[in-house]
């Protein structure tokens, strides 16, 4: 059901008429391709810079397990002239996005990292408590 979801909403904003926000001469490349099974293949290209691409496949069709999984990437140069790169994955494990303007969390301390070494070689003894 979820897969559905997904599908319907990446649907309509593929379908979506946009012409009123970036000019009607704007549109270089348009396409959206799908299939019954849920699978679906979307490109959009403007003269101002902006890339898409999308592509979108159902995961375990017919079980208990269906999900759709969409990869694709985003293409454009920010207002201060820097380009930006975004390629993501979307699917039963998330929304992950790798991209050069994307936060990065940094290293986790090497006294951290001791930290739950030690811990996990040292499990807390188990209590026992007795009721009266």
């Amino acid at each position: 059901m979820k897969f559905l979801v997904i599908l319907a909403v990446a649907v309509a904003c593929a379908a979506a008429d946009v012409s009123h926000i970036v000019g009607p001469d704007a549109i270089l490349k348009s396409s959206f391709e799908s299939h019954p099974e849920g699978h679906f293949s979307y490109d959009f290209e403007t003269s101002n810079g902006i890339i898409t691409h999308s592509d979108g496949v159902v995961k375990n069709p017919n079980t208990e397990n269906a999900a759709l999984e969409i990869k694709g990437f985003v293409k454009y140069t920010s207002p201060d002239g820097t380009p930006v790169n975004l390629e993501y994955v979307s699917n039963e494990f998330g929304y992950q996005a790798v991209g050069s303007h994307v936060p990065v969390a940094p290293p986790v301390p090497e006294y951290i990292l001791r930290s739950i070494q030690y811990i996990a070689e040292h499990p807390a003894p188990e209590r026992v408590i007795k009721k009266p």
